[in-house]
């Protein structure tokens, strides 16, 4: 039985944790929350009696550790796994640009990092464009006013986005530049940028519109092998309007992809 563990235990790590409990071949070993209050509710939500631990103690237990915590927890949680030669599970793709030396980490004790597909399609396309040569990759993303309140260069720029009557340009620049700035809200973009050709090559717009309900992400390859546009309209969650419902899924698609006899996608 594979032993799971999950660090962040909000409106992803809940999902999550609700689909390992219904398989009978995987084990929810612990979990890792900042608030232990709200943790303890939502492990009683979902009836499940799991120890609530911390990061170097999951990091003993689980065969695999699911990341979906807040950005500033991403190395304390990432490092304990890594070192114990665990596989993470992961769609904090902005923290891992910061933090590429957990790749060498990972490399020198048996680890693995898996990056989830998270809000975005077309992966597998890039990744494979990447394996010969990619002249450009751009990333235009809208999102509803309300996805992006509180994020770094927003409050930087002093707008407020409650007021907005027409579409407004917050970003334009590099994934990297955009993961500092918006770090909550382009993990997808650094995906991409991961996946392609590297988060200073990775060109990224980010617009705030009052007339979308839906995150709406619109990426354009050119390579040698291909040229694909990809759009996609995720519908965001109750509990976190920046975070679309598809990224829990996708967390669990990665997840039964690495524990499953069949998978699908490269």
């Amino acid at each position: 039985m594979t032993k799971i563990g999950i660090a962040g235990f909000g409106t992803i790590g809940k999902a999550v944790g609700k689909w390992v409990l219904a398989q009978p071949d995987l084990e929810l070993v612990g979990v890792v929350g900042g608030d232990r209050a709200k943790v303890e509710q939502s492990l009683a939500d979902l009836g499940a009696d799991v120890p609530i631990m911390s990061a170097d103690a999951l990091a003993l237990q689980a065969d695999i550790v699911v990341e979906t915590a807040p950005t500033a927890a991403f190395r304390d949680i990432v490092v304990p796994a890594l070192t114990a030669g665990a596989c993470v599970v992961t769609v904090s793709a902005a923290a891992l640009i910061e933090n590429m030396d957990v790749v060498d980490i990972a490399r020198a004790h048996g680890g693995r990092i898996i990056m989830a597909t998270g809000a975005l399609l077309g992966l597998d396309a890039v990744r494979a464009a990447a394996q010969g040569t990619i002249h450009s990759v751009t990333m235009v993303t809208r999102k509803p006013p309300k996805s992006l309140i509180g994020a770094p260069e927003v409050v930087r720029q002093g707008v407020d986005l409650s007021a907005l009557t027409e579409p407004l340009m917050l970003f334009d620049g590099s994934a990297r530049e955009g993961a500092r700035g918006f770090p909550a809200n382009v993990n997808v973009a650094a995906s991409l940028a991961l996946a392609g050709i590297g988060p200073d090559q990775t060109r990224l717009q980010i617009w705030a519109d009052p007339a979308l309900e839906r995150n709406t992400h619109r990426i354009l390859v050119d390579a040698d092998s291909a040229s694909f546009e990809l759009r996609i309209q995720n519908i965001p969650t109750i509990e976190k309007p920046g975070t679309g419902r598809i990224t829990a899924l996708s967390v669990i698609a990665a997840v039964e992809g690495l524990t499953s006899a069949l998978k699908v996608g490269s």
